[in-house]
Formats: structure tokens, sequence, C-alpha cells
């Protein structure tokens, strides 16, 4: 293969795309596959939009720079690597460790509004959407924000109506039909996974 293959993954909240990318990834070496988040884009919070509530809402476009991950995406394109530092959920005010991105054969980009962004879009040679139902999803978010992030119960229900099922619907959805690849992930995605290691290892010859 010649060149950057550029894959594009995302889904809604707690479909799995981390625990995918992180079982993908026990396969390649660092000089094979990179991956780059667009979790590490978030936006200053004073730039943050506020529901009528008051609270913050994270599930918007407006709260990435998705134009840095666009231009950080096309250096990963064109062989060069890319600094950014980690962005510290509940911990917004502290700057995270710096991270080095390594340009490789196949670079894989990850986040909730990288198919509604056009730029970050066209960019892609494969474009893999992972869904889960609802009340699944909805399960796996208690457990992560409740049990890793110590936010209270009603709150996460909260931010699950208001914030996370109007983006989904928005800006996600509208999207899945122009994957190339839709992961159903209830249950388990090994029939997927082995489908997408076959396919990497064909690409790296």
């Amino acid at each position: 293969m010649s060149g950057t293959y550029l894959v594009g993954l995302t889904g809604g909240s707690a479909s799995g795309k981390t625990h995918f990318l992180n079982s993908l990834k026990k396969h390649f070496n660092a000089d094979e596959l990179c991956i780059i988040s667009q979790d590490n884009y978030y936006k200053h919070l004073h730039h943050h939009k506020l529901d009528e509530l008051g609270n913050v809402n994270y599930d918007l476009p407006d709260c990435i720079d998705l134009n840095a991950f666009a231009n950080d995406v096309k250096l990963l394109h064109d062989g060069k690597a890319v600094y950014r530092h980690e962005y510290l959920f509940q911990h917004e005010n502290q700057q995270g460790e710096l991270l080095e991105f390594k340009p490789a054969p196949i670079v894989i980009c990850e986040g909730l509004f990288i198919f509604y962004h056009q730029e970050i879009f066209k960019q892609f040679d494969l474009k893999i959407f992972i869904q889960a139902e609802e009340s699944i999803a909805l399960q796996r978010r208690f457990k992560r924000d409740v049990a890793e992030r110590n936010i209270p119960e009603d709150f996460v229900l909260y931010q699950w109506k208001n914030h996370v099922l109007p983006a989904y619907q928005k800006y996600l959805l509208p999207f899945m039909a122009q994957a190339d690849i839709v992961v159903n992930n209830n249950e388990h995605f090994d029939k997927s996974l082995d489908l997408l290691k076959n396919h990497f290892n064909t690409i790296l010859g």
C-alpha cells in the first residue's frame, strides 16, 4: 500500500467505540496503526453553550475544535506527526500530558462529530459506524459516568435525555447510511472485529 489509509469511526455515546478500538489495537503495533480521538479537541469551557438550566452541553459540534482536528488528520495523512495535550474530563482547567500521534500506514480517527464535519468526512477511505440499542448504551453510560466519573445518576439521565439523544439524532444518525461498515454492538462485536483485522492486514500487505 502506498500512502496513508484513513479510517473514520463514529457512533453514539456509550456505543462501545473505545472498547472496539482498544480490542483492535491489540493486533497491530504503533508502526502499523495510529488512533487519534476527537475527545482531545474539546474547546475551553468558556466556549461551551449552556442549556436552559445553565448546564454545559458537551454534546454539540461547537464544543469541539473540529477545524484543528481536520488539520491534524491532514498532517497525519501527509506523514507528519501531531502533538496534542490530553483533554482531562472534569479537570478542564488542568493541562493534560502532551500526546504524540505518529504517522502510520493506517490512521483511525474517532469521535462523535467526525462524519458531520464534511472537511473531515471527505478525507476518509473507510467509514465505520458503531451502534447499540438505546437501553444498552444508557446502561453503559451509567456505568462509566457514575462509577468512573462520580457523576450523580439523576444528572447522567438528564444529560442523556436532553443532550446526548438529541445530538445523536441530529449529528450522527443521519450519517449511518453513509458508513461502509455498521457494527452492531449490543452484545459483542467479534465478527466485525475479525473483518476489520483481516481488512487491515490486507491493506498492510
